[in-house]
């Protein structure tokens, strides 16, 4: 099912749960629903419910986005009262009409007789030998019953659309101003990252074509195949880097390009091991977010004079990978270095962004070795 077409079923589903609401939490609910083609007082709560419906996504996608979402709140202001008297208006006509003319409307005293008729005297209940002695004076009118008030009111028709029309607005503002809220957060993740990324991209492009340079320098015959090494990296920035997420095995065909690039220009006194363990197949990483730890290692932990040995395994599971990078500290290797290095800085502002609860990274510095233990949840 879309998204689009689960969005649809939902709203529809809200609609017929919100119209059902006079009658589900009633006694005779089902009784009054058959009623309603003849009682004038279900008819209104009907007519109120959907004019409440239609003015919340008249709210929510003409009002909102045009005049409040715009900063016109005077005039958005002045639209929601229109709404509501326009609303209040066609309750009040249709109430009045099935009401017909000469019956009373819901709310409304009867009127009184016409001049001149006749109406019969009160009786007389006294009991022989007159009344109590606390009791009221004969032919007393009865006082209004408990709970009712003289003082005048809004009429129900009023009262209740006032409040659902209230619902109606509040609701649709709630959900429209969340849903921009959450836009706007997704926005400045989506530039964070764009910017993340092309400073990640440059950077490892620099220190590639300064292998390549080395190579030319001493005229290496894996100059030409470095270049066309080169030119995957390059297809695989251009065609998958932009992406949010990519086939983790693109990504591990990525690493083993870059492992066996560096393993040209490196001498037999820096020793390269790389594994991979388990299925890649079905699973999707974001793109470079384990080049940086593996470039680092070579970037400081390889030293043509002193023995360097670098160790690189991936392990892949059905849920994740677990990804372990170790080398050796040599001379120029500083940890601040390492630290403040714009590839592994922006690689660990892209794991909080992109893996905020699914990431466990873990770093041990010791005094002659540097390893990263890297634990991701994939999907």
């Amino acid at each position: 099912m879309s998204r689009t077409v689960a969005l649809v079923f939902m709203h529809l589903l809200g609609c017929v749960i919100f119209l059902a609401l006079p009658y589900l939490f009633v006694d005779d609910g089902l009784a009054k629903l058959r009623e309603l083609s003849t009682n004038p007082h279900e008819q209104r709560n009907l007519a109120s419910y959907l004019f409440t419906i239609a003015f919340f996504y008249t709210n929510y996608f003409v009002l909102i986005p045009r005049l409040f979402f715009g900063r016109k709140f005077l005039l958005y202001g002045i639209c929601v009262l229109g709404c509501f008297i326009v609303i209040n208006q066609l309750v009040v006509a249709i109430n009045a009409r099935a009401n017909g003319p000469g019956r009373p409307g819901l709310g409304q005293a009867p009127p009184p007789p016409p001049a001149g008729a006749y109406s019969p005297p009160p009786r007389n209940t006294l009991p022989p030998g007159g009344p109590p002695p606390d009791g009221p004076p004969p032919n007393t009118p009865p006082r209004p019953r408990s709970g009712a008030s003289d003082q005048p009111g809004l009429p129900p028709e009023i009262s209740q659309t006032f409040f659902l029309f209230l619902a109606g607005l509040l609701l649709s503002l709630a959900i429209r101003i969340n849903n921009r809220w959450r836009e706007t957060e997704r926005e400045r993740l989506n530039a964070e990252l764009s910017y993340l990324k092309a400073q990640i991209n440059p950077h490892f492009l620099f220190n590639t074509l300064n292998s390549i340079y080395s190579l030319a320098i001493i005229e290496s015959p894996g100059t030409a195949s470095a270049i066309v090494q080169l030119s995957s990296f390059l297809r695989y920035v251009i065609a998958e880097a932009h992406k949010d997420r990519v086939a983790l095995s693109h990504e591990l065909a990525y690493i083993s390009q870059y492992i066996a690039l560096q393993k040209l220009r490196l001498a037999d006194t820096i020793p390269v091991q790389y594994s991979t363990r388990g299925d890649a197949n079905g699973l999707q990483i974001a793109p470079l977010i384990l080049i940086s730890f593996i470039e680092n290692a070579f970037k400081y932990g390889a030293s043509p004079e002193d023995p360097s040995p670098i160790a690189i395994a991936i392990d892949i599971t059905a849920q994740g990978l677990h990804c372990r990078v170790f080398n050796k500290k040599v001379q120029l290797f500083t940890p601040a270095t390492v630290a403040n290095g714009i590839g592994l800085t922006n690689t660990k502002n892209r794991l909080n962004l992109l893996y905020p609860s699914r990431h466990q990274l873990i770093i041990n510095d010791e005094p002659t070795s540097y390893t990263v233990d890297l634990i991701l949840t994939l999907s």
